[in-house]
């Protein structure tokens, strides 16, 4: 039996830029950024003192009042951008079809909120306090098990843990499933809701945090002043579909998903391999399940995540996979203004990268200001770009040493 070509038909997101897609996407285009003085912690704790926290959220928009208090942040979050998403993707799911409607959202470290707040009550007030919701809220997979609940999905319902790769990895795996005729339609991507105390604290420990003061110029990924990522959280979803489906149902078509990959470092917990080994085997496996020519890829939506290591190792991982095309190619790190959304970041970057497809649009990479002699490429610095938009490979790295490329084509 031949695969199945896939398609995206819907898309959903709440960020730091926006809490729907078309105001995300106008506020990424304009350069304007998420990233402000953290509020969630207490910022003088800590030597990072910025995030891209989400603002104006009400989850009670897309959920009963009594749902919304037995989900931490990061499902809501997922709630939220599925429900924009399926109803963006005119889906009805329905007794017929339901059993063929799958459900697939990764998040890289789950409900870190509600575990600090039950671990408070357990040490102040013993056992009897924690709630009976607190191991449903805190689960990683909680977020595809409450959409598939609030939407009826029936299908196959799913979560890859893959640090920051989970979004792209549920992408990717999703994309598999209906290839392969198991599904013919998934509501996929990631959600992450990680600024709280404890993660704050792990990240300052571990250095990857930005201890840059100011918001307007702490993430900027390429630039030789880098110094650590942004936190960031929200939710990025996408409704796949056979080609088959959504032609037969008659429904609008964003783009088509033709190519994953997803590899290895077999490394270090969590540096990238050196020179981006395990990056570049993800790409070139992504551009070998497409079936296309490295030169036909016109953008790349990086990992890019304003780390020393990381954007000099993707940089070269670029140059590895597409050659002399790679100094020819846009290539940008929307993290500039959305910060990093960990295991969301997939999910949130997917849609932009099928938005950039749809509209002829390279978004920027801002902050960037004095070019670092290891990341010589063009990374459309602080200003959009108009141009043709055929072919988009988004990359996804994350600790553990997990690889992910996704490639998106204009339909």
């Amino acid at each position: 039996m031949e695969a199945r070509r896939v398609v995206i038909t819907g898309l959903g997101a709440v960020s730091p830029v926006g809490n729907d897609v078309s105001s995300m996407w106008d506020n990424i285009v304009s350069g304007n950024s998420g990233i402000d003085t953290v509020t969630r912690v207490n910022k003088d704790d800590f030597p990072a003192t910025v995030a891209a926290e989400l603002k104006d959220f009400d989850p009670t928009l897309y959920m009963e009042k009594k749902d919304a208090r037995k989900m931490d942040r990061f499902t809501q979050y997922a709630v939220a951008a599925a429900k924009m998403a399926v109803e963006d993707a005119r889906l009805d799911i329905n007794d017929s079809n339901a059993d063929r409607v799958g459900v697939w959202i990764g998040s890289g470290i789950g409900g870190m909120d509600t575990y600090e707040e039950q671990h408070n009550k357990f040490l102040e007030r013993g056992y009897k306090r924690v709630s009976p919701f607190f191991v449903p809220m805190l689960i990683p997979d909680m977020a595809a098990g409450q959409v598939s609940i609030q939407l009826g999905a029936k299908g196959i319902n799913s979560c890859s843990v893959t640090a920051c790769a989970s979004g792209a990895s549920s992408i990717g795996d999703s994309f598999k499933v209906i290839q392969r005729g198991d599904a013919d339609y998934i509501i996929t991507g990631g959600a992450e809701a990680p600024i709280t105390n404890m993660a704050f604290a792990g990240f300052s420990s571990a250095k990857a945090l930005s201890t840059n003061p100011d918001p307007k110029t702490a993430s900027r990924p390429f630039d030789e002043h880098r110094d650590g990522f942004v936190m960031g959280e929200g939710s990025g979803i996408l409704v796949l579909e056979s080609l088959e489906s959504a032609l037969e149902r008659g429904a609008h078509i964003y783009a088509e998903i033709v190519g994953y990959g997803s590899t290895g470092d077999a490394h270090h917990i969590t540096a990238p391999a050196p020179g981006g080994e395990g990056a570049a085997r993800a790409m070139q496996q992504a551009i070998n399940d497409a079936g296309i020519e490295p030169s036909e890829v016109d953008y790349i939506n990086a990992h890019g995540t304003s780390t020393e290591l990381n954007d000099k190792f993707e940089t070269m991982a670029i140059k590895q996979v597409l050659g002399d095309h790679a100094n020819k190619v846009a290539i940008s790190s929307t993290k500039s203004m959305t910060g990093h959304l960990l295991g969301a970041a997939g999910g949130i970057e997917s849609v932009i990268s099928v938005k950039s497809i749809t509209d002829g649009v390279v978004p920027p990479t801002t902050n960037y200001e004095t070019p670092d002699e290891d990341c010589d490429l063009d990374y459309v610095p602080n200003e959009a770009r108009k141009q043709d938009v055929n072919v988009v490979l988004s990359n996804s790295l994350g600790f553990g040493g997990h690889n992910v490329a996704l490639l998106f084509k204009k339909y």
